[in-house]
């Protein structure tokens, strides 16, 4: 099924099409399709997904799949949440990343020893941008934020979200270990069996 992605993120496009594209889904990433990104001033993962699912579906005419994802850290009252990918961002027009990212959360963190954080990820599909049964699932994933950076795998907060399961981070994990377990995993196998009811 061909199928618009909300997204541009290139290792994010990678996990999905992992777990996707051998249940015969094509995603075609927005930006290849001329689409600029949506907004995301929502303040909950859900309605960021949706709207940048409507998005993607309005602009497009295709279905649209959109994932809104973060971390949630506990001692930090669920920050940076759905601000992740802009947590270490002074202005909107500043490129995100991940490394400013992750030295503003061990800031904020400090001597902490309260560090259980989990990943949250809400996927939504639309068949079309005014569909009125959107189908949303989502998946979280628990592990503690440690001190220091481990492995040079994933994206994002990985290097600092450690799974005592493993006894590894999650960018130390192979893609086909993380795809199997992760948050988005999670959401996209809870996706595919509401779809194949």
């Amino acid at each position: 099924m061909k199928t618009g992605l909300a997204a541009n993120n290139a290792k994010k496009l990678r996990e999905l099409e992992a777990i996707l594209t051998p249940l015969g889904w094509e995603l075609i990433p927005q930006g290849q399709l001329g689409v600029e990104e949506a907004e995301e001033p929502h303040v909950t993962f859900v309605e960021n997904a949706l709207a940048k699912a409507r998005h993607a579906a309005r602009a497009t005419g295709l279905p649209a799949l959109a994932d809104d994802s973060g971390l949630c850290v506990d001692a930090l009252g669920g920050a940076p949440g759905v601000q992740s990918a802009r947590y270490a961002q002074t202005t909107a027009s500043e490129p995100k990343s991940d490394a400013r990212n992750n030295e503003k959360l061990l800031a904020a963190l400090g001597e902490s020893c309260h560090r259980d954080a989990h990943f949250v990820s809400v996927i939504v599909f639309v068949r079309h941008a005014d569909d009125p049964q959107p189908l949303i699932a989502e998946g979280e994933w628990h592990g503690e934020i440690i001190t220091e950076h481990r492995g040079d795998g994933g994206f994002g907060y990985d290097p600092l979200f450690y799974l005592a399961e493993f006894d590894k981070t999650a960018a130390e994990l192979d893609a086909q270990s993380k795809n199997a377990v992760s948050h988005r995993a999670q959401a996209l196998q809870a996706l595919v069996a509401r779809l194949r009811r």
